[in-house]
């Protein structure tokens, strides 16, 4: 990055000779949880991160919470890498998922109104209500969670941390963390309008406690059926929506008897269908919806 691109806070320009100067793309979102959508069927993207940042930034480039590359797999009907808006890799992130899946219906790469989809954080399995040609919402099938800090990953004893204690810039905080594939911290918090979270996020994104770092939830209980949340992404800071983070809510307000086994999450971009079934595995039901196509100027 050069003296005035530090200075501007502009991202350095994308140095990627596998890429097309004109870099197809298209813009989706899922309750305001908007990313840029880049095929990578021929060939994959090399350097994926920088590119992340580069067209993420919404005053110099695309605009949104990160980039989510679509290709084949070996292991599944298709793949799906996701990468921040800071460059950093994630391994799931459940309104992308969805996205992935109208995408590629509607763009004729599958017929099928269920197919597999991999990703770092396993395979998934998506299930498309289709009207004519047009996908009006998916269900994913988001796995299992995981509850012990091995699998999370956090510094914590013990066999899960629910309901528990965690100390941030002094102040005691009850949580309890679930992993839905990535890793995350939901917490119960009065005055979540008010909240400033541009503050609180970081310190629990940081926390020592979370060695690559935590998606943090802050969650308002109003029945056993509905839970309002707003969410604080790794990499991305505050967003609309977070599809992994609703299915941590849920699963954590199970745990916690706070809510059914089914709910809806209010998130700030719209409302979530979340269903924890008896085999152990997360359900999410949502909608998906394109915003723009055009082609991105590589390297300017």
């Amino acid at each position: 990055m050069s003296e005035n691109s530090v200075f501007f806070g502009r991202p350095a320009p994308v140095k990627d000779e596998s890429l097309p100067r004109q870099l197809p793309f298209t813009k989706m979102q899922g309750l305001g949880n908007d990313y840029i959508y880049v095929e990578e069927f021929d060939a994959p993207v090399i350097r994926p991160g920088p590119l992340a940042e580069a067209v993420s930034d919404r005053h110099f480039g695309v605009g949104g919470d990160g980039l989510v590359l679509m290709g084949k797999s070996a292991k599944a009907d298709f793949r799906m890498r996701i990468f921040n808006a800071d460059g950093s890799e994630a391994e799931m992130c459940g309104n992308a998922t969805r996205c992935v899946g109208k995408y590629l219906f509607e763009k004729g790469f599958t017929d099928k109104s269920e197919f597999t989809l991999e990703t770092l954080a396993g395979i998934r399995v998506l299930t498309l209500s289709i009207k004519g040609r047009e996908v009006h919402s998916v269900r994913v099938d988001m796995g299992e969670p995981k509850l012990t800090p091995a699998e999370i990953p956090m510094r914590a004893d013990g066999d899960n941390f629910i309901n528990s204690d965690i100390v941030v810039n002094g102040r005691l905080y009850k949580g309890t963390a679930v992993s839905m594939g990535n890793p995350h911290i939901v917490v119960p918090m009065p005055g979540l309008e008010s909240l400033d979270i541009a503050r609180i996020g970081p310190l629990f994104e940081h926390h020592a406690l979370f060695p690559r770092r935590v998606n943090t939830e802050f969650i308002q209980v109003k029945s056993r059926g509905r839970v309002r949340m707003r969410v604080w992404e790794r990499g991305a800071g505050e967003t609309l929506a977070c599809g992994t983070g609703a299915c941590a809510v849920l699963v954590a307000c199970v745990l916690n008897n706070w809510t059914d086994r089914r709910a809806i999450i209010e998130l700030r971009g719209g409302e979530l269908e979340i269903e924890w079934t008896e085999d152990n595995i997360v359900h999410m039901s949502g909608p998906a919806a394109y915003v723009f196509s055009g082609s991105y100027s590589v390297g300017s």
